[in-house]
């Protein structure tokens, strides 16, 4: 936990459309200030820029952002997506038989209520249990916070994943605990928005979530500068919340791989760069699908964690 007191070093960015450019603001406990350049920040967030601004400026003109607005802090290149909580993993499978496979919930249940133990298909894969495991997802589809969500076509099940997120600020390969550790540059609030009615058959291909996930992320409107909390990246706390109710309160602890631990792991035999973003996966309590509270137009969708950052949209009808 955090002390709310405590003003982490962190970073956000803004759209300036009269000069065609991204502003940089950065508030070390003495509020916001801009900075010239995205280099002046090194001190603290030194993760490189790694596309021009013009592109990003073409990618929130297609968001449609207003001059001013509050865009990504970090502009990552890669999103790797882990699974580090079992309890998350138990309860989503749970919640997805719920609503997907009654019949299967129903038996589950049954030897649940029965053994006192957990249904075998409800635990995650063997492999879980012996590394870190991920599925790649797509960093271009990140959009910031405040952006209005609407459903996609193909969905008619939308749901929000809270997740904790880390950004690479230096290249590591075959990478020790300690060597990942101090290579994370910040840290972010991650949601990952998934279409639950896809996602099934799609895991069942053998080839992981696609059209499920790709579609849309979000992350926090600021960036915490990395060596300010990487010591109790698993001891922070969170909050979900839909139209001003609090429906969880979770938070980073329990982890089965600490994010040094994953980092280190995905950088054997495979190089990595600055601006790659990894994130835990789920917090306990922290999708819809775990809490039976599926997502509907109209409801106004809150994630946060503490001393990290907040994610916060409006979910609309599809388009």
């Amino acid at each position: 936990m955090i002390d709310s007191a405590v003003l982490l070093p962190r970073v956000r960015r803004t759209l300036n459309r009269s000069e065609r450019q991204i502003d940089v603001h950065v508030d070390t406990g003495d509020g916001w200030r801009p900075v010239g350049e995205p280099a002046s920040t090194t001190d603290l967030f030194t993760i490189p820029p790694a596309f021009t601004p013009e592109f990003e400026l073409a990618r929130y003109d297609r968001l449609g952002l207003a001059d001013g607005a509050t865009v990504l802090p970090i502009c990552p290149v890669s999103f790797r997506d882990f699974m580090v909580f079992e309890k998350h993993a138990v309860d989503a499978a749970r919640g997805m038989a719920r609503r997907f496979l009654p019949a299967g919930y129903r038996l589950g249940r049954a030897y649940e209520t029965l053994t006192r133990r957990t249904f075998p298909a409800f635990r995650p894969h063997r492999l879980w249990y012996r590394q870190p495991v991920y599925y790649m997802s797509n960093a271009l589809t990140i959009v910031p916070s405040g952006i209005p969500i609407a459903f996609p076509s193909h969905s008619r099940a939308l749901d929000f994943e809270l997740e904790l997120g880390v950004v690479l600020g230096a290249p590591l390969r075959d990478a020790t605990v300690e060597q990942a550790s101090a290579a994370i540059g910040a840290v972010v609030v991650i949601n990952d928005f998934s279409a639950r009615d896809v996602q099934l058959a799609e895991m069942r291909s053998g080839f992981g979530p696609q059209r499920s996930k790709h579609f849309t992320s979000s992350m926090s409107a600021t960036a915490v500068a990395g060596e300010a909390v990487t010591d109790r990246l698993d001891r922070l706390t969170a909050t979900v919340a839909i139209n001003g109710s609090t429906l969880a309160r979770t938070g980073t602890q329990e982890m089965r791989y600490t994010m040094p631990e994953a980092i280190a792991h995905v950088s054997q035999s495979e190089q990595l760069y600055p601006g790659e973003l990894l994130c835990t996966g789920t917090l306990p309590g922290g999708s819809g699908m775990e809490l039976g509270r599926w997502l509907a137009p109209g409801d106004e969708l809150r994630l946060e964690i503490d001393g990290i950052g907040v994610i916060e949209h409006r979910i609309q009808h599809s388009r």
